[in-house]
């Protein structure tokens, strides 16, 4: 292809290519093998790109991708995993294996198989195959199907690429953190070595310098930017730090449990129950934060009723009271 006409490959089919690549092993491909071997790379090389530029685009590639949801990870050497020179990249299957409780209706079983029959047609082009074909004769086993995995896209807190840049340059981060009850944020110094999902929410585990422990943080209450400085602290400190994080909200939420009464057949019935178990006057729901809690609640209106603890009814009701204020009143 001549140097002219590469400009008009889209950058969207050279990420369906990377996206592809990257879930094709689990053991991951290295840079140079993605730049040699991956359709929108490879083409760019054999025109003369130097080096710098097509790891430029690699690197602008892979924030692209994780802006977008898609898990990269980025694998050390297996005797050394902090050593990242002949670093490795992969996307673990395991990120688009759907729970075993999740459970889909006809019609939206028909839906999704339109959609993944639409993606299994275009996700792996002819460019696409191959890379592949390039990637296997480099020795690097593939694993197959892979035809039908979509990059997942989820909505994230305006916080978390500046983390996970920072989680991964192992760099300490500045920023404002305002908690339930408090008039003002106040300023955290965070070592910030895991990010986690838990109840549909993005939290980020680390080592709070000023308070001297160990600290979980959601997202959502970060205000303004994330400051990453240069100060950095050893990537030891990251090892098991995204189970140290789970487990502790487990603890929690194994501490705290909401009674709940929920109308059945209603949208809280179907959101709230996946989370719970039943009861004898309703289902029982764990949590981690009452606040949260309470404003989820809040916003079934009268599909849900809060029988305990008292705190969390004092909290639901001071919320319906604040909306109705707002609203002027009952009518």
């Amino acid at each position: 292809m001549p140097a002219k006409d590469l400009a008009k490959s889209p950058p969207e089919e050279r990420l369906v290519n990377l996206v592809v690549a990257l879930m094709a092993t689990e053991q991951g491909i290295t840079k140079d093998a993605i730049l040699t071997s991956v359709s929108g790379y490879r083409e760019q090389s054999e025109a003369g790109a130097s080096k710098d530029a097509l790891e430029k685009m690699f690197e602008r590639d892979k924030e692209a991708l994780r802006g977008l949801g898609v898990p990269i990870e980025t694998l050390g050497e297996r005797a050394d995993p902090d050593d990242l020179r002949e670093a490795r990249y992969r996307v673990p299957t395991s990120e688009y294996v759907l729970p075993e409780d999740i459970m889909f209706t006809p019609a939206e079983l028909a839906l999704l198989n339109l959609a993944g029959g639409v993606w299994s047609e275009s996700s792996l082009s002819s460019d696409a195959r191959s890379g592949l074909r390039k990637i296997l004769a480099l020795g690097i086993p593939v694993d197959e199907p892979i035809i039908g995995y979509s990059p997942r896209i989820s909505l994230r807190d305006p916080a978390f690429p500046a983390l996970q840049q920072a989680i991964e340059q192992t760099k300490v981060v500045h920023f404002s953190y305002l908690k339930p009850g408090e008039d003002a944020p106040r300023a955290r110094r965070v070592q910030p070595l895991a990010l986690i999902e838990y109840e549909a929410r993005w939290h980020v585990f680390g080592n709070d310098l000023d308070a001297g422990a160990e600290r979980t943080f959601l997202l959502a209450r970060i205000v303004g930017a994330v400051e990453i400085t240069r100060e950095t602290f050893p990537a030891s400190l990251r090892a098991d730090a995204g189970e140290k994080a789970l487990s502790g909200l487990e603890d929690v939420a194994a501490r705290n449990a909401a009674l709940l009464e929920v109308n059945p057949g209603t949208e809280a019935a179907l959101r709230l129950s996946r989370r719970a178990t039943p009861a004898e006057q309703g289902i029982r729901l764990p949590f981690v934060d009452i606040h949260i809690l309470a404003d989820e609640l809040a916003s079934y209106g009268p599909e849900v009723r809060v029988v305990e603890p008292p705190e969390l009814r004092d909290q639901v009701i001071a919320r319906l009271e604040a909306a109705l204020h707002v609203h002027g009143g009952a009518r």
